[in-house]
This record gives structure tokens, C-alpha cells and sequence, in this order.
């Protein structure tokens, strides 16, 4: 009796640790967002400097994963470094601009990076850090991405107009078959996008 009660505590644990980490926050911490009113596009860029990866710093991180890997089998860890530069163009950017652009579909407004050069105001959005999570099989936690979305005057990057921050926003597959660490941030990505759409549908765009 004493193992099943162990047991059951240590799923109620797992199950605990996920939901914390699945419970997100968004806030529009300065400006206003009126500006958006009428306008049929947004230029889009993304930035990264300072970004840290769990309690440490980006560099730190790769740092440690390289060798890891590199010590199971040479060149491991080299092929993953790449994998994970590439992801950002190649994964988390794409899937952030689906998710948006799709709530976006009655409003007729679009954001696409590089699409919109001459767009009067731009979103710069700014990842602050990542939580890469894990998988297990039979114990998972999801990836949580925060992001910093600092709307501009293109012509004048100054001082932002607004500022929103999302942060935990959650990556992981519903069915569990998220073991890639690049998968699970790419499912945060796509949240982060998703769930910026409807902030600025309900703030600014009804």
C-alpha cells in the first residue's frame, strides 16, 4: 500500500510540474496599441541578443550540449549546434508567423518577416529565453518560450509605442511525441504567435 501511495504522488508531481510550467502570461507592460487601427501590414524582424537558456546563458548552454553530445559520438554534438541555429529560421520564426497570421484572417492584416520593409511600424520580437523542457516517455515537461514584442515607428526606433510581453508560453505535442527539443520550441513559438493574435484582436482591432 505504502509503494501505491508513493507512486500516485510522484504522478500527481509530474502532472503538477507540467501544469506550472503550461501556465503562461501575457501583459502589455507600456504604450497603447491604437496605432494598429487601419493598418493592412506590419513590418517583422526578431532579436536574440541576450537570450538565456534556462537559469544560464545561451553560450553557456550550447557550450554544454556540444560536448555532451560530442563525447557519445564525435561530430554529435556539432551536427545538434547547427540544428539549433538554423531552427530559428527554418522553425520557430515560420510557425510563430502561421499561428499569428491566422488569427488574423478576418482582419486582413499580415506579418511576415522581410515581407513588409516600407510598413509604417514594425514588431521587433524579441526572445528573452527559452526552457527547453524534456521528454521521458512516461514523464515530460514542456518547453516554455518568453518573448519581448516592442512595436516601433519604422523610421524612428527610439522609443517603442508598446511593449507586451508573453511569457511561459508553453511547446509540447499532444500526444506526447514531442522527444525534439527543437519540436517542443517550435510549439512554443507557435503559441506565443497565436496567442499575441488574440491579445491584439481583443486590445486593439475589434
Amino acid at each position: 500500500m505504502q509503494k501505491l501511495e508513493f507512486n500516485w504522488w510522484l504522478v500527481g508531481a509530474v502532472f503538477l510540474g507540467v501544469a506550472s510550467a503550461s501556465a503562461q502570461d501575457i501583459k502589455l507592460q507600456s504604450g497603447s496599441l491604437d496605432f494598429l487601427k487601419g493598418e493592412p501590414a506590419l513590418n517583422l524582424e526578431y532579436v536574440y541578443d541576450g537570450l538565456s537558456v534556462g537559469k544560464v546563458t545561451e553560450q553557456a548552454y550550447v557550450d554544454e550540449k556540444v560536448a555532451e553530445y560530442n563525447k557519445k559520438e564525435a561530430g554529435k554534438g556539432d551536427a545538434w549546434l547547427a540544428s539549433w541555429k538554423s531552427d530559428r529560421e527554418k522553425r520557430f520564426q515560420p510557425k510563430f508567423e502561421e499561428l499569428l497570421n491566422k488569427q488574423f484572417t478576418e482582419k486582413k492584416i499580415t506579418l511576415n518577416a522581410g515581407a513588409h520593409p516600407a510598413a509604417k511600424f514594425t514588431l521587433v520580437v524579441k526572445t528573452t529565453n527559452l526552457e527547453p523542457g524534456w521528454n521521458a516517455a512516461i514523464m515530460r515537461r514542456p518547453a516554455a518560450v518568453n518573448t519581448e514584442m516592442d512595436f516601433y515607428a519604422t523610421n524612428d526606433r527610439h522609443q517603442p509605442l508598446a511593449v507586451i510581453t508573453i511569457l511561459k508560453a508553453p511547446g509540447q505535442d499532444a500526444m506526447g511525441y514531442d522527444y525534439d527539443v527543437g519540436y517542443r520550441l517550435q510549439e512554443g513559438y507557435a503559441k506565443t504567435g497565436k496567442e499575441l493574435g488574440k491579445f491584439l484582436i481583443k486590445k486593439a482591432l475589434k
